[in-house]
């Protein structure tokens, strides 16, 4: 059976999901049986839907497939390269408040993150008053990085390049997607090749690889960068590990009981975008539609002094701050902040506090301005809900 390949590494993927260490409870069995199918969804969709030959973005993680602790802030377009053929990126620019490309040699597996061979954001390109651009990739070393050095929006590809990643980042989720499409220049107007049973066959198996090694692949980054900090605090901000061109980060893990709460103070950032969010063991976002896992610097109260102070809680501490935990009493913490134009100090980082859930209000100091109502806590969910419907359909 062609499928077979494909039907063993499901059966692999799960073995490995139901021996996941950090499983403590039936939910966190039953969402990695959810984490599972998102990822069958997800490499399924590429090993079908991404050629080489004939190139197209598509997003590799979502709502609904899960990956890498996404940011809820973001959508993710990727499609595979060559480093020995010529590619155009054409597109109109939205209103999102940072749109970057990275090009990336390798993949990322268990044992290796894969090295970021260039990375820039859209103020390293010409866009024309109608927030129409054009990108071109072409192979270093030969005649065509020759003829192109130095010219903008011109970039080569890197010995080993493999992966074009474009990231629309939104500071406010009413922000308008662009459009973005990417041709392989030697393959224009050339149909693709008919499948044939060999082909075919490869596609499923690729999809089974894929699948096992997502699923090892990110039960390792916890262990790797957040779980040997001490529990219940983060890291200074650091430019996050990658090559992304201006992302800073500060990053921790939280263990709390039902009775605490994380407060985190942070001073409102000078960053067109600053971003918190909770994540799973699993490594993937908490649910951001129907709760407010997340907080970016639009939808943050910011108190009269310039800091942000959140509330990290299973029980409702009643502020509009509140990031809910939702039924995981351990998980991921995550900052943020893009689109930089100076180096980040310990000053604009994070500081944690965990107390007890009755002694919130004591402890912030502009609690009465923090307050929220029911109502209007239902009208801030109903704005998610809403404003994720719009951009990430299906």
């Amino acid at each position: 059976m062609l499928t077979e390949p494909l039907a063993e590494a499901i059966a692999e993927a799960e073995k490995l999901v139901e021996a996941a260490p950090h499983i403590r409870s039936e939910q966190d069995l039953l969402e990695g049986y959810q984490y599972l199918a998102g990822g069958i969804l997800a490499t399924v969709h590429a090993a079908w839907a991404t050629e080489k030959t004939h190139p197209g973005f598509i997003q590799g993680t979502g709502p609904y497939t899960k990956m890498g602790l996404d940011n809820p802030d973001t959508l993710y377009f990727g499609t595979r390269v060559n480093d020995d053929a010529e590619y155009v990126v054409t597109g109109t620019r939205g209103t999102t408040c940072d749109l970057s490309f990275q090009v990336l040699s390798g993949n990322y597996t268990d044992s290796n993150v894969p090295g970021s061979a260039s990375a820039f954001d859209d103020r390293d390109i010409d866009i024309d008053a109608d927030g129409n651009f054009e990108v071109r990739f072409g192979p270093a070393g030969g005649a065509w990085a020759e003829k192109n050095a130095g010219r903008r929006n011109h970039f080569t590809l890197a010995p080993g390049a493999s992966q074009l990643v474009v990231r629309e980042v939104y500071s406010d989720w009413s922000q308008r997607r662009g459009t973005i499409r990417v041709e392989r220049v030697d393959r224009r107007g050339v149909p693709f090749d008919p499948l044939t049973p060999e082909e075919t066959a490869k596609r499923f198996a690729r999809a089974g690889k894929a699948l096992v090694s997502r699923v090892k692949t990110w039960l390792q980054f916890p262990e790797w960068f957040y779980l040997k900090l001490p529990v219940n605090t983060m890291t200074e901000p650091r430019l996050t590990p990658g090559g992304l061109a201006t992302q800073f980060s500060s990053v921790g893990h939280y263990e709390l009981a039902d009775d605490q709460a994380m407060i985190i103070t942070v001073p409102k950032s000078d960053a067109p975008y600053q971003g918190f969010q909770l994540g799973s063991m699993w490594y993937i976002s908490l649910d951001y539609t129907g709760h407010q896992t997340s907080l970016n610097n639009t939808q943050a109260q910011a108190d009269p002094d310039g800091m942000i102070r959140m509330v990290v809680s299973e029980r409702n501490p009643g502020v509009t701050n509140w990031i809910e935990t939702v039924g995981h009493p351990r998980g991921i913490l995550q900052f943020r902040w893009q689109r930089t134009s100076r180096e980040f100090t310990p000053a604009d980082g994070p500081t944690v506090e965990v107390v007890g859930i009755d002694e919130v209000a004591a402890k912030l100091p502009f609690h009465e301005q923090n307050k929220i109502t029911p109502e209007d806590w239902t009208a801030r969910i109903a704005a998610r809900q809403a404003a994720v419907a719009n951009r990430m359909l299906g």
